[in-house]
């Protein structure tokens, strides 16, 4: 039987260790060295090396429907910190280090949030929908992933069908970050926009490059354990010349392995593995 937490045993205390880990989290940044994004323009570098967009609501959580118009409240405060951020060689861009600053003005609202392994509304629910289409802009670069975790239960089935699976990032303030640094000579910048049902994202260099990127699943299946569905998933990043379309290179960027928390289709191959 799994150990409890002394705050699920005494939950007065949550709140001491939260306050205590966000103080913990951002001393450290102070000390680890990374020289951390911070500057903005209002005025965006000339050559857009990858752009996409996102569907704010999802239909398919089972919730209130408010919730779900609340995470885009909670969006369009997260997002104005990052919007227009500038990358230089040798920074790091860490998430919270930016969405720290959004309720300089108004609160966040009550929105979906993954704790404990249930789905639950909490002030701030839904800011992973804003660290998983940045970590899906940053896939699409070369700036190296430095912190990255993510969802150990996907809970709903994704409202875009072409997207591959995982390419999730899920963040907690105090506890989980997403970071990656540019360990290249090219300056980056991010545009954040929520317009109509839709978040828009591009993420502009100062140098032109004949290439671009895709991600790509690779070896993907499913399997049961003591009762529960898992899917495992490779997920590779291509190298595309421009002119060509041709694939230049191909790397495997890394293996997620992740609880499903929804019924799969029927036709579905799920191999038993024994304990």
């Amino acid at each position: 039987m799994k150990r409890k937490r002394i705050t699920q045993l005494f939950p007065f205390l949550l709140p001491i260790r939260r306050t205590q880990r966000k103080l913990f989290f951002y001393a450290k940044m102070c000390f680890d060295r990374n020289h951390y994004a911070k500057a903005k323009d209002p005025e965006f570098l000339p050559f857009c090396i990858y752009e996409t967009k996102s569907k704010l609501l999802n239909d398919n959580t089972g919730f209130d429907i408010k919730y779900q118009e609340n995470k885009v409240f909670n969006l369009r405060l997260a997002a104005e910190p990052v919007n227009g951020i500038l990358i230089c060689p040798g920074e790091t861009f860490s998430f919270w280090q930016r969405v720290r600053y959004a309720e300089k003005n108004e609160r966040y609202k009550d929105g979906l949030c993954m704790v404990n392994g249930e789905l639950v509304t909490v002030p701030g629910g839904g800011l992973c929908h804003l660290s998983n289409f940045l970590f899906w802009l940053f896939l699409h670069t070369p700036l190296t992933i430095v912190e990255r975790h993510p969802h150990q239960i996907k809970d709903f089935p994704s409202p875009d069908e072409d997207e591959p699976d995982g390419v999730d990032a899920t963040v907690r303030e105090g506890w989980l970050d997403l970071k990656v640094k540019n360990n290249t000579n090219l300056t980056f910048q991010i545009k954040i926009s929520l317009n109509g049902p839709y978040i828009y994202g591009s993420i502009f260099i100062d140098q032109a490059i004949g290439h671009r990127y895709g991600i790509i699943n690779r070896e993907k299946s499913y399997f049961k354990k003591e009762g529960k569905t898992f899917e495992r998933v490779s997920v590779c990043q291509q190298k595309i010349d421009i002119k060509s379309k041709q694939v230049i290179s191909e790397n495997l960027l890394y293996t997620d392995v992740y609880e499903v928390g929804y019924p799969l289709p029927e036709e579905t191959a799920i191999a038993e593995v024994k304990k």
